[in-house]
């Protein structure tokens, strides 16, 4: 019986911790879809794990990845939720303010929900607005827009980056 009750009560409290995963301009009826072959959470660590197939949409961001962990701890700031998703890759998308797209791929996708920090680990890599960065693992601080790429210290291969120009036509609101 105790398991039954703990079952009922994982899914919402879930939903509870994906609640400030959404930005201030989103309408707090805004809704969190999970999706995965498995699900199961560790009450006493206030960890959620959803495995195989998993992809969380909510308002204009989405990860699929093998593997989600959604952590729940209160040294980890105001939202207090860490999101880790592992797989062959990992995937991270969110539709930025202007339209464009961000996407995001690693072996290891890391967001700090209250920090809205993206730490990518192992064939990490970042696409917005048609320029790309590909490296061993990129930190990407996205209330700052400051993006810091490394390359892995027994590799040879080195940070990659290409920059794409923007069309003076388009920058110039052609009429």
């Amino acid at each position: 019986m105790t398991n039954k009750l703990a079952n009922l009560l994982i899914i919402p409290s879930l939903f509870i911790a994906y609640s400030s995963f959404a930005q201030d301009t989103m309408p707090p009826a805004d809704q969190v879809s999970i999706s995965a072959d498995k699900q199961q959470a560790q009450l006493k660590s206030n960890v959620g794990i959803f495995e195989k197939n998993v992809e969380i949409i909510h308002g204009n961001r989405r990860i699929k990845a093998d593997r989600l962990e959604v952590h729940k701890r209160e040294d980890l700031g105001d939202n207090k939720q860490l999101l880790v998703a592992t797989g062959k890759p990992a995937y991270f998308e969110e539709k930025q303010a202007d339209g464009t797209l961000m996407s995001a791929s690693a072996d290891e996708v890391r967001y700090d929900v209250a920090k809205r920090l993206l730490t990518l680990i192992g064939n990490a890599k970042v696409t917005q607005a048609g320029q790309k960065i590909n490296a061993k693992s990129i930190t990407y601080d996205m209330e700052q827009q400051l993006i810091s790429a490394e390359r892995g210290e027994d590799s040879n291969d080195r940070v990659h980056t290409i920059l794409v120009p923007v069309d003076s036509k388009k920058s110039k609101g052609q009429l």
